[in-house]
């Protein structure tokens, strides 16, 4: 089976790896444009990821069974849809189901219409609206905090939780005045009530009609340790049973994930891919923070440890939509990912120095590296290439068996500037 995997971080190394070392039958595998990391288990296709028509003419040409997309920017761009017009067999959804994540208005509006559970909002069309919006106090007076989310996509950097008014006046000019995460992702912004309570996300495979749940998952966006400094992509992600307790993960599947895809049938909306909910577990039950179209970054590290089942066959019966023939299968453990990463991320990561320890670091008991941000140089020497670099991630009995590994594995690991947090697990 030839299988192509689009993207270049932590994420598509961790599905080439599982797609390898859960194979049922021989398997060949690409990777555009992939990453030095991974390039021992799949070969590497110099394309970019959101270069639709050259992936297709590459799937074409070279006979490829299935493809299976990594990043969002990909569906944004309408790979989904190129590949479908073609007859080319992919896990990934088309532009229009892909809003659900490139647009967090299209995503509220979505919602408001199936009565899907997630918190007040409003959309502004400009600075001044949102500011007024602001003023007016529809989410409490000058000192209540609110969120302040870009409509577009904006790598994970697009949410500032503002604690008061000043905060989130700021956090609108810094993105719709001053482009601070990209000159379209802010066009517009949702301002969102603060929702309070812990935080998990759900991960599911759809082919539109049948479902196949993941372990749920709970990740660290702040980049520094008690949840402190600028949101990231995210800096370590765990499971484990306490995630979510049984009745609590029944309501999510009764009153979000099924409503979900009931919604996008009604709106005559195909989806064949993985919907990521994001949640708030409030004292007034689970509300939705946020949709991906895609795995997460890093829960699919901690999540993909612990598949059994042949991904390939899960991952081409969602294309093919025949996911109601497959069955799941998941280790009982608990597992856990740290991003190990570099000096000056998120805002200007530095790269070029040297990795050592990678060899130690990967005999570690349980424990598997993902590269995310790595090259090897002229001399076979591995340096940093991006702000997150690796992902060191464990499985164990329990969370604190798999951190243990996590961590004993990162010490191993060094590289000047390095810096990964060390309360990965810990929620206040």
């Amino acid at each position: 089976m030839k299988i192509l995997v689009i993207g270049s971080g932590g994420r598509e190394h961790a599905l080439c790896w599982a797609l390898r070392e859960r194979a049922s039958g021989p398997v060949e595998l690409f990777c555009a444009p992939g990453n030095d990391g991974l390039a021992s288990i799949a070969r590497l296709v110099p394309v970019a990821a959101t270069d639709v028509s050259t992936l297709a003419g590459f799937a074409e040409d070279n006979h490829i069974d299935l493809t299976i997309v990594g990043g969002e920017a990909t569906l944004a761009a309408g790979l989904g849809d190129e590949f479908a017009r073609r007859g080319l067999a992919i896990a990934g959804p088309g532009r229009e189901a892909a809003r659900l994540e490139s647009s967090k208005a299209f995503a509220k509006e979505f919602m408001e219409r199936h009565r899907i559970p997630t918190a007040r909002h409003r959309t502004a069309e400009s600075a001044d609206e949102a500011r007024e919006i602001l003023r007016r106090g529809e989410f409490g007076g000058p000192d209540a905090p609110v969120v302040v989310k870009a409509d577009g996509l904006a790598a994970g950097k697009g949410v500032v939780v503002a604690s008061n008014r000043a905060e989130a006046e700021s956090a609108i000019a810094e993105m719709m005045e001053r482009g601070s995460v990209g000159p379209e992702a802010a066009r517009r912004v949702v301002i969102e009530e603060a929702m309070r309570g812990p935080e998990a996300s759900l991960l599911f495979w759809t082919d539109g009609r049948d479902y196949r749940l993941m372990p749920p998952a709970r990740d660290h966006k702040r980049v520094g340790e008690g949840d402190t400094g600028p949101n990231t992509g995210g800096m370590g992600a765990i499971t484990s049973p306490d995630v979510l307790d049984a009745e609590t993960l029944a309501r999510v599947v009764r009153e979000i994930v099924e409503p979900t895809l009931a919604g996008l049938a009604a709106d005559g909306v195909e989806y064949r891919g993985i919907i990521f909910v994001g949640l708030m577990l409030t004292a007034d039950g689970p509300r939705v923070l946020e949709y991906n179209v895609r795995f997460g970054d890093p829960e699919t590290q901690a999540i993909l440890v612990r598949l059994r089942s042949d991904p390939a066959e899960i991952f081409d019966a969602v294309a093919r939509g025949r996911l109601g023939d497959v069955t799941v299968n998941w280790s009982e453990e608990a597992s856990a990912c740290v991003v190990l990463a570099a000096r000056g991320y998120p805002e200007r990561p530095e790269t070029g120095a040297a990795i050592s320890g990678l060899d130690e670091a990967a005999s570690e008991p349980r424990v598997q590296v993902f590269h995310a941000g790595t090259r090897r140089d002229d001399g076979g020497a591995w340096r940093t290439a991006g702000g997150r670099v690796l992902g060191v991630t464990a499985t164990g009995e329990t969370l604190g068996d798999a951190l243990a590994h996590c961590y004993t594995a990162a010490a191993r690991l060094t590289w000047e500037g390095m810096h990964y947090r060390r309360d990965i697990g810990k929620f206040s």
